[in-house]
């Protein structure tokens, strides 16, 4: 499961941090977050994770060291964008 949340907004972007938890009662090791990005929105920079972005689509991959979550146990990655301040639909699968 994955959740996000515009954390910082300013004229023409903004900052989001998104949680990945893990509800499920075995580990998860390794996850990958995706979303379609709103008209004029650009992913400027991403921390913990790796960003891969084609058209309006985005995908973003642990790194490692936050991939594997205990049950319960949640993660996050954060990023900046370009454009309008909205959180987006976020699809959260295991790897």
């Amino acid at each position: 499961m994955a959740t996000a949340r515009v954390t910082s907004s300013w004229q023409g972007g903004f900052q989001a941090e998104v949680t990945v938890a893990n509800p499920g009662t075995t580990r998860l090791n390794g996850w990958t977050v995706t979303w379609t990005r709103a008209g004029g929105q650009t992913v400027d920079s991403l921390w913990n994770g790796r960003l891969t972005q084609t058209g309006t689509a985005v995908s973003v991959d642990d790194v490692g060291w936050n991939g594997t979550l205990a049950p319960g146990a949640s993660g996050s990655f954060g990023y900046t964008a370009s454009g309008s301040a909205a959180t987006p639909e976020l699809t959260c699968r295991a790897r």
